[in-house]
C-alpha cells in the first residue's frame, strides 16, 4: 500500500462522539481545542455547534491534519489546524494569543487508519517496516527500540507498558534474534513474540502479540509520560465551568487521568491533626463523570476496537 493510498483512505471512527460533545458542553461563543483530531470527527461536532466561537485542532499527524482539514472545509473560518505534538498545548495556545479556553478533548486512541494502513507499522496483523511512529518525523522509531535496547529495558517496557507476563522471554527472544540480524518488519516481530510463548498462551483470547505491539508503541511515542502534564496544563487554561474531556484505552493510560482529576479536585492536604489549614490547596475542578463512561452496545457492534474506551471528564470550579 503506497502512501498517497493510505492518505487517500484515511478514515477513523469517532469513538463515543456525543457523549463527549454533551461532556463538553459546548457554548456557541467559546474556545475549545481537539488535540487528537484524527479524522475530525469529533471536531466536526464541535464545529457544528459553534457560532462565534473558535476550535483548534492539533494533531502530531499531518495525514490527519490534512485528511480532516478537507473533511471540515466548510468549517474553516472556525478552525486553526496545528500540526504539533498535544504536549505543547500551552506553547500552540500562547503562539495563537489565547489565554483561556471553555473545553478541551483528549482521545488517547490510535486512529484506526495508522492501525489499518499497514506501511504505519502498527499493526501486528500486517507485515511492514517496523515504524509505530505517530508522528513520522519523529527520530524514534519502533524499529530502534527492537534493536538496539538493551534487553533489560525492553523487558521493562512490555511489562510495564503492555502487561504482558511473559515479558522476559519476548525480550530474550528478540535479542536473541536481532544478534543473526536486525528485525525490520512487523510480522517478523509477531513470529518472534509467538515463539517467546508457551502453547497454551497464544490459544484464545487476544492476539499473542497485542500486548508486546502496544508496549512498543508507547515506548516510540512516550504516550505516558505525556498525559499528566498535559492535563494539568489544560486545567490551568481553562476558564471557570470549561471542561475536559479524556478517552482512554488502556488501564494505564485511564489511572493516569483518574489520578490527576483526583488530585486537582481534592483540597486542603494538611494532616488531620491540624487545627487550621496552612497548605491553602484549594479544587481546581470537579469530575463530571464519577465513573467512567463506557461504550453503548450499539457502537461495540459498529466499532469492537471501541470496546476498552473509558470515558472521563472534569469542569473547571
Amino acid at each position: 500500500m503506497s502512501k498517497n493510498t493510505c492518505a487517500a483512505d484515511f478514515s477513523h471512527y469517532s469513538v463515543m462522539l456525543y457523549e463527549c460533545i454533551d461532556g463538553l458542553d459546548i457554548k456557541q461563543d467559546g474556545i475549545y481545542c481537539d488535540l487528537t483530531l484524527g479524522g475530525g470527527g469529533h471536531s466536526e461536532q464541535i464545529a457544528k455547534r459553534l457560532k462565534d466561537g473558535k476550535l483548534v485542532c492539533v494533531d502530531t499527524d499531518i495525514t490527519a491534519i490534512n485528511a480532516a482539514s478537507a473533511r471540515l472545509a466548510e468549517h474553516n473560518e472556525k478552525i486553526t489546524f496545528v500540526n504539533n505534538n498535544f504536549k505543547n498545548i500551552g506553547d500552540v495556545l500562547d503562539e495563537l494569543g489565547i489565554e483561556k479556553i471553555d473545553g478541551a478533548l483528549i482521545d488517547l486512541g490510535v486512529s484506526s487508519f495508522q492501525l489499518d494502513c499497514a506501511e504505519r507499522g502498527f499493526s501486528y496483523m500486517n507485515d511492514a517496516p517496523l515504524d509505530m511512529r505517530m508522528n513520522t518525523s519523529d527520530p524514534l522509531s519502533a524499529y530502534d527500540v527492537v534493536n538496539t535496547y538493551g534487553e533489560d529495558e525492553l523487558k521493562r517496557i512490555i511489562y510495564t507498558y503492555g502487561e504482558e507476563n511473559f515479558a522476559p522471554q519476548i525480550a530474550g527472544k528478540i535479542v536473541s534474534a536481532r544478534a543473526e540480524k536486525p528485525i525490520e518488519t512487523t510480522l517478523e516481530l509477531v513470529d518472534i513474540i509467538k515463539s517467546a510463548m508457551p502453547a497454551k498462551a497464544k490459544v484464545g483470547g487476544h492476539h499473542p502479540a497485542k500486548r508486546t505491539f502496544q508496549a512498543i508503541r508507547i515506548a516510540v511515542n512516550s504516550e505516558l509520560d505525556i498525559i499528566e502534564p498535559t492535563l494539568k496544563t489544560l486545567i490551568s487554561r481553562l476558564n471557570k465551568g470549561g471542561r475536559l474531556c479524556v478517552i482512554t484505552f488502556h488501564s494505564l493510560e485511564d489511572r493516569i487521568v483518574k489520578q490527576t482529576f483526583a488530585h486537582a479536585s481534592s483540597g486542603c492536604t494538611c494532616p488531620p491533626e491540624f487545627p487550621v489549614c496552612v497548605c491553602g490547596k484549594t479544587p481546581l475542578i470537579k469530575t463530571v463523570t464519577k465513573k467512567p463512561i463506557l461504550p453503548s452496545d450499539n457502537e461495540l457492534e459498529e466499532n469492537p476496537r471501541s470496546r476498552s474506551a473509558k470515558l472521563r471528564a472534569a469542569e473547571k470550579l
